[in-house]
């Protein structure tokens, strides 16, 4: 890893860290998680694995935070998850050395589909979130019966786009990643000395077959974290960001669609003002 690899040259937006700014993020990190659960009376964490970048770094994260002992992975497939998500999340719990659950969601999600209205199920969007709620909802269970904390997954790329189900992989008691671009997770992956092919794997929330996050945000993750900086995040204008970027309008445009859509997911639930 190099001192400093910006990501947009020419600009004082660079999204990767110096190797003293990543330690000094990591150890940061660490003790959020160690001061939350502790602050919490909690006797651990549960983290819901899928083999992706995500979950995979949070549990490095909070193995050196917590001590593997302390730390549960969920592993909640779907008869939509590939194979190799199973496998993968198995691996990254063995390599970690903390002790984890299987449980398959399918008969959940099928008692919702019996007791749903009549061609409910039919709305693909609707049931891939049915599934990411089932998952929030049994990771809960664990964590309430256990008198552990669930620790997110989410980091701030999805958040800013809306990427995620409401009341449901964003239904935890705290973001350990939140704040940081999809581009800095990997960075920080790799220092935590993550699997490469786990750095590199296809993004996907599991939602339905074939489901990638690249291909229904409709761009790459490299692109949406710097239209993200230059522009939403940070004071560059459209024309300007197009220019530095050197992409297409739309998807300056996209970026800020999804953003300006999703901001009811960031928020409490709204009430009337006070008369």
């Amino acid at each position: 890893m190099t001192e400093h690899d910006p990501l947009v040259e020419g600009t004082n937006i660079d999204l990767q860290f110096s190797e003293s700014e990543l330690a000094e993020r990591r150890d940061h990190i660490i003790d959020f998680i160690a001061e939350t659960v502790d602050g919490a009376g909690a006797d651990g964490a549960v983290i819901g694995l899928s083999g992706g970048i995500d979950s995979t770094t949070v549990a490095y994260l909070a193995v050196e935070a917590l001590g593997a002992e302390n730390v549960k992975g969920i592993l909640l497939p779907s008869s939509v998850n590939p194979e190799a998500d199973e496998t993968d999340a198995e691996r990254v719990a063995k390599d970690l050395g903390i002790d984890y659950e299987i449980v398959e969601i399918d008969p959940i999600v099928d008692t919702f589909v019996e007791a749903a209205p009549e061609g409910a199920a039919e709305d693909r969007m609707a049931l891939g979130n049915v599934r990411v709620r089932t998952r929030a909802v049994l990771l809960y269970f664990v964590a309430n019966a256990e008198s552990r904390l669930v620790l997110g997954t989410g980091n701030r790329s999805e958040a800013a786009t809306g990427y995620f189900t409401k009341y449901g992989d964003q239904a935890v008691d705290c973001n350990p990643i939140g704040n940081l671009y999809k581009c800095q997770v990997r960075q920080l992956a790799r220092d935590l000395n993550v699997p490469e092919d786990l750095v590199t794997r296809t993004p996907t929330a599991a939602m339905w077959e074939g489901q990638t996050d690249e291909e229904e945000m409709g761009l790459g993750y490299d692109e949406l974290d710097a239209i993200l900086a230059l522009h939403v995040d940070g004071p560059f204008s459209k024309t300007a960001t197009v220019r530095t970027l050197g992409l297409p309008e739309k998807a300056i445009e996209r970026v800020v669609e999804l953003y300006e859509q999703s901001e009811h997911k960031r928020s409490m639930p709204p009430a009337p003002d006070p008369l």
